[in-house]
């Protein structure tokens, strides 16, 4: 129990991040933009129309403001531990200073699975977008090469490719992965701004009645399922070591970009939610099917366009997120040495992508979208949770570290943090509850197998 618990020593942490040769390009305004780029995605893009006819209708208004104010008492606390702890990892690495390593390894094996699952789940929304925009140019790809086999097809092709085409970007290092997301992410912002204005001339007051049509318990079952709309900004903690001035651009990114992001999430939904009645949004391409029918075909195509890119974006930035965390596993020998493995060129680990981005395009293949996004959910509430639980046992073991940012109220704020996140976990399905613990299991499997047996910290 006294190995499985052992802590990293933050000193020796820090080091290490300093003699590890990566490339420190992002500056803050880079940060924000790969944070909107990974929240403003499948939430805004997919989740708003499928939240809204399934759980909570126009409400869904409110479904998104839980949910934000979750986040952002999670975020305050990620802006501090990031500030004091600029290493890759994020709440692997977090847990793993604080409360010892079996924790530290079923964290990073729980941000594993979010990030992997919230790459396959945007992509199986970018497909549909992809097929509405080719059904403009009188194309189409046929249903079994575009559903799961759980929806009676074959294989979600274009899902497949895409996620591919992303992770071979992505290995050619950060420099050109940061210019090609910030393209995307302003493209992504533009297309937003364009649906509002646009479909605000369109909203009908009466759609938004009944406003509740599934009461309260449908709002909270909506804040759980569209949470996983707001986990951008854990990837920016997830890039430390290629930040320049951490303790000051770390906090910028991960506040800003939330912030930017709730406000663009509430509006896109009033205006959807006013366009037609909720009982029509069941669809993973809400905003051009909403525009469809207005008569507005034209703006509608260039949504689906400006859709495709913006949630590229998105793919991204869970894939860069995912490949570094298993980066920072490997590093300390809890996941196979070739997760580490850094080419000459790009500076970037090329082998833990194209890992990440094979298996994540397979589970976008073959596995439904709504299954996805809830365990992607539940995943990322447990550790939002253990990251506010690490802010209050650093605060009290560590009250002399160089803290950037620090968090407001303690330890009010990120108990408040810990009880939302849980309240929300408990709201989730049990077959949700189900998929996690098979996760979890495996994740000791392969602590007890592989990772106690090469942990560099016990060696």
């Amino acid at each position: 129990m006294r190995n499985i618990l052992q802590k990293k020593d933050i000193g020796q942490l820090l080091e290490q991040s300093r003699s590890q040769k990566t490339a420190k390009t992002m500056g803050a305004f880079d940060l924000t933009l790969m944070g909107i780029g990974a929240v403003i995605g499948t939430g805004v893009m997919v989740l708003t129309g499928i939240t809204a006819a399934n759980d909570a209708g126009p409400s869904v208004i409110f479904s998104f403001i839980i949910a934000a104010v979750v986040c952002s008492l999670a975020a305050l606390c990620y802006a501090e531990i990031a500030s004091c702890l600029p290493v890759y990892g994020s709440a692997y690495i977090y847990s793993y200073t604080t409360m010892g390593e079996i924790i530290g390894h079923l964290m990073g094996w729980t941000l594993l699975s979010v990030y992997m699952v919230t790459t396959s789940a945007v992509a199986s929304g970018w497909s549909s977008y992809f097929n509405n925009l080719l059904g403009g140019f009188h194309l189409s790809i046929p249903d079994t090469l575009l559903t799961v086999p759980s929806q009676g097809g074959t294989v979600n092709l274009p899902a497949i490719i895409i996620t591919l085409l992303i992770t071979a970007v992505l290995s050619r290092g950060s420099k050109e992965s940061k210019t090609f997301n910030n393209v995307m992410v302003l493209v992504k912002i533009s297309i937003v701004i364009l649906f509002i204005v646009t479909g605000s001339f369109y909203v009908k007051p009466d759609n938004w009645h009944p406003f509740m049509p599934y009461g309260m318990q449908g709002i909270i079952t909506g804040a759980s399922a569209v949470f996983f709309a707001f986990l951008g900004f854990d990837a920016i903690s997830a890039s430390a070591e290629e930040v320049k001035k951490p303790q000051r651009n770390l906090p910028i990114g991960i506040i800003g970009s939330l912030l930017v992001c709730t406000m663009i999430y509430v509006l896109v939904c009033l205006v959807m939610t006013g366009m037609v009645p909720y009982s029509e949004l069941n669809v993973p391409e809400a905003m051009s099917y909403v525009l469809e029918a207005v008569h507005q075909n034209a703006v509608a195509g260039i949504i689906s366009v400006g859709a495709i890119i913006g949630l590229m974006a998105v793919i991204l930035a869970n894939t860069y997120a995912a490949s570094r965390i298993s980066f920072a596993m490997a590093r300390d020998g809890m996941l196979p040495k070739v997760f580490k493995i850094v080419g000459r060129k790009s500076e970037a680990p090329v082998w833990n992508t194209w890992l990440i981005g094979t298996l994540s395009a397979l589970v976008a293949g073959f596995i439904d979208l709504k299954e996805l996004s809830n365990l992607a959910n539940i995943g990322a509430l447990l550790t939002f949770a253990m990251v506010s639980l690490s802010v209050l046992i650093l605060r009290r073991t560590h009250k002399n570290l160089k803290r950037g940012f620090r968090v407001p109220f303690v330890p009010v704020l990120p108990i408040l943090s810990i009880v939302c996140c849980l309240f929300l976990m408990i709201n989730l399905p049990g077959k949700t509850w189900l998929y996690f613990l098979i996760w979890i299991i495996v994740g000791a499997a392969v602590y007890f197998l592989y990772s106690y047996k090469h942990s560099l910290l016990r060696k």
